[in-house]
């Protein structure tokens, strides 16, 4: 299987490499980059060092280095294929299943009865002897541009075009002049009517006959244009031409300057405009139709003509990871016309899900702070007040994948939407796509600003500095979630509190597995609706008083019989993995030494507790019949455990139920992985008794490092919630 090489290029460069690595060897930020021990070679100094920004990876003591291709395939032991299919699942992007979907396209001699570049045409207004010089220019500008193109073949798996010799070959001279295309007038008869009104109803669509030059034949242009074309150089010529426009359309530039942007934002950006004329791009570039065509800047109307997407609009050139052109939005000059913003259509080298404008540009300044916002002047008018970080969606909301990969760049990520109706409900999506992806070390943020404004009138109107003050005092994720979800329910009454909460838990759903935060922001949340203590708390002091005898285990069996979905996320598996244990780090002789059995978590049956293992085996068995209602579904979960199971349980659940839902109890999260801890610290000691017992120094070892990490992560829990909880108020 074949597979183009810009789509391997976009794979690796969305790929979310920190966290591909992160499951096998624990890194830690390093400035601008993360290291930890290699995972290639046991060593005690980290020297393994993976740099995001580029997305590769690099280990200083036994020299491996690569992307997360090659990661995948070295020491997941994937082929080249499963690891490409794997990153395409990450990261949504598709992997073309024909070989013929690439970056080329064949280039064709244009029809002789079509009409000639508008490039070759005199003006009527211009001397004789300039008319010769700049037909002479056509030609030097058509030969160079051929053998650029035969050069660029070459260097076709680089999948880039050299800039300087580019600029050297089609100067800014060689574009046609403004009136080549303002006097064209051009037939709206053929051609879509609903995305433009023109007043150009008077010809065929081509350039009259006095802008003609019959002397210049197509033929002679360009003698050998049937080779194969590359999509990439085509969108750079193209993008060349737009600028050019925008220089010589003084209308154009004049939207933009009013906008209070400078000559060198112009060229940061390569800014642009698409000049009237249905036609135009067919004109410049008359052996690429089929690869405008491709890229969705030509399209055809309902009677068989073609025309060009973007017509009398200011050009934002959209940028690859890589810096290279890969599509266009373009603006209305008037907002009177409608859509006011269009996108080029997706392309093999342009997909709108993947890309973030202004992503390219923020990188080139090593941005560190990162801000999600709403459009391409937002973007524009941060990074020319120097507020690097600002990119933006193209015209979707912003993805999973996106935000995991800004998220790996700085763990505080920010989101600036209008203050409007449109602009909060789109806050509120991003924030609902970014829950999974937001681990105890991530952190989201939201930033309205005031009076309506959004980032590009707000730096207008107050400058960079009051922009950055703005910035710092973004609204915390769980604060926005409170004021958000708070003025859509009624607060004075009950059912309003009801209804919040029970929302607050569904979006708490979604965090990764193991999060400490989704206990906490219920508890949070809860207190501010007027709990005065915490959930947990609550809880156990509920088993206290229902029966202060039972065992840790059948405190647990009840607790999982009320909350049967917290097995979804298999407790254990989330202890194990935030205690660090999953990721224990041995010697290296040890290690070689362990069996493998010594080294993977502990599951349910190792704690042999026959009652336990009946409760939870039957439950995950049964998750996707169970009804709603918790007391029907503890019932449902009763009528499958084993007769000596159900007895025990049936006795106490009643009286449990009846104590947990007096008390408000609306979780028990927090308690269960409580309860769960004390399983297995007990469990891992009672195997140090017994290693002791009957030596084996190398499962001894590994237990008392594991036991170390859950003690020191038990710890931790303590603190962090010791710090969370509030005092009864008197």
């Amino acid at each position: 299987m074949s597979i183009p090489n810009h789509i391997l290029e976009q794979l690796n460069s969305q790929a979310d490499l920190i966290s591909i690595i992160g499951k096998h060897t624990t890194l830690k930020r390093a400035g601008s980059e993360y290291k930890g021990c290699c995972p290639f070679h046991g060593e005690k100094s980290p020297s393994f060092y993976v740099n995001p920004q580029k997305n590769i990876y690099h280990c200083f003591g036994c020299s491996v280095g690569g992307n997360a291709i090659s990661f995948l395939r070295d020491y997941e032991n994937l082929t080249f294929i499963e690891a490409v299919n794997e990153l395409s699942k990450q990261t949504g992007i598709e992997v073309p299943k024909e070989e013929q979907q690439n970056v080329s396209y064949q280039r064709r001699t244009p029809k002789t009865n079509a009409p000639p570049p508008v490039h070759n045409v005199p003006s009527p207004t211009i001397e004789h002897s300039k008319v010769n010089q700049d037909g002479a220019n056509q030609d030097n500008y058509q030969n160079n541009r051929q053998d650029s193109h035969q050069n660029n073949v070459v260097q076709n798996d680089q999948n880039y075009i050299d800039q300087s010799s580019y600029d050297d070959a089609q100067g800014y001279d060689n574009f046609p002049p403004l009136e080549a295309y303002d006097s064209a007038s051009y037939s709206m008869g053929s051609y879509p009517s609903e995305l433009y009104s023109s007043n150009h109803t008077d010809d065929d669509g081509y350039p009259p006959v006095w802008l003609t030059d019959n002397d210049i034949s197509i033929a002679s242009i360009d003698q050998n244009t049937d080779q194969d074309g590359n999509l990439y150089e085509l969108l750079e010529q193209i993008q060349q031409f737009y600028q050019h426009n925008l220089h010589t359309h003084p209308h154009a530039k004049q939207y933009f300057l009013s906008r209070g942007l400078t000559e060198e934002t112009f060229e940061t950006f390569g800014l642009g405009y698409a000049p009237f004329g249905w036609q135009h791009l067919e004109h410049q570039f008359p052996q690429d139709i089929e690869g405008l065509k491709a890229l969705g800047l030509v399209r055809q109307s309902e009677s068989g003509r073609d025309y060009d997407l973007l017509r009398d609009r200011v050009i934002f050139p959209i940028r690859d990871n890589q810096g290279r052109t890969i599509g266009f939005g373009g603006r209305a000059l008037d907002d009177e016309v409608k859509p006011k913003y269009i996108n080029s259509s997706d392309s093999p080298v342009f997909h709108k899900q993947h890309v973030l404008y202004g992503y390219y540009e923020s990188r080139q300044q090593r941005a560190n702070d990162w801000l999600v916002v709403e459009g391409y002047m937002d973007v524009i008018a941060l990074y020319q007040a120097g507020i690097y970080g600002a990119v933006a969606s193209m015209g979707t909301a912003i993805n999973e994948s996106q935000i995991s990969r800004l998220l790996t760049l700085n763990p505080t990520l920010t989101l600036s939407f209008d203050g409007d109706s449109a602009g909060q409900k789109a806050a509120w999506r991003t924030l609902e796509v970014a829950l999974p992806v937001l681990a105890d070390d991530k952190e989201l943020r939201f930033l309205t600003l005031p009076n309506n404004h959004d980032p590009d009138t707000f730096i207008k109107s107050q400058g960079s500095d009051a922009m950055r003050e703005q910035i710092s005092q973004a609204m915390p994720l769980s604060q926005y979630i409170f004021a958000y979800l708070s003025e859509r329910y009624d607060m004075s009454l009950a059912e309003g509190k009801a209804k919040l909460m029970s929302q607050v838990r569904s979006l708490t759903t979604a965090l990764p597995k193991g999060s400490s935060f989704r206990y906490l922001l219920n508890n949070d949340v809860y207190q501010k609706l007027g709990g005065r203590r915490s959930q947990n708390v609550e809880a156990k002091d509920a088993l206290l008083d229902f029966d202060g005898d039972m065992t840790i285990s059948q405190q647990l069996q009840l607790c999982f019989l009320f909350q049967p979905r917290a097995l979804i996320d298999d407790p254990i598996e989330s202890i194990w993995q935030q205690s660090g244990i999953n990721g224990l780090h041995l010697p290296a002789h040890i290690k070689q030494k362990a069996s493998l059995d010594t080294l993977r978590p502990l599951a349910w049956e190792d704690l042999q507790d026959a009652a336990l293992l009946d409760i939870v085996s039957t439950i995950k068995r049964c998750l996707n019949y169970l009804p709603k209602d918790a007391n029907a579904a503890a019932h449902f979960i009763l009528s499958n455990v084993k007769p000596a199971t159900q007895d025990m349980l049936s006795r106490n659940w009643g009286g449990f139920y009846k104590a947990l839902t007096a008390r408000n109890i609306l979780g028990l999260d927090g308690l269960i992985e409580e309860l769960v801890s004390q399983l297995l610290e007990r469990n891992m000691k009672k195997k140090i008794q017994e290693l002791i017992q009957n030596p084996d120094h190398i499962k001894l070892a590994i237990v008392r490092k594991q036991t170390q990490l859950l003690n020191d992560w038990l710890r931790a829990q303590q603190a962090e919630q010791s710090a969370q909880m509030v005092t009864v108020q008197s």
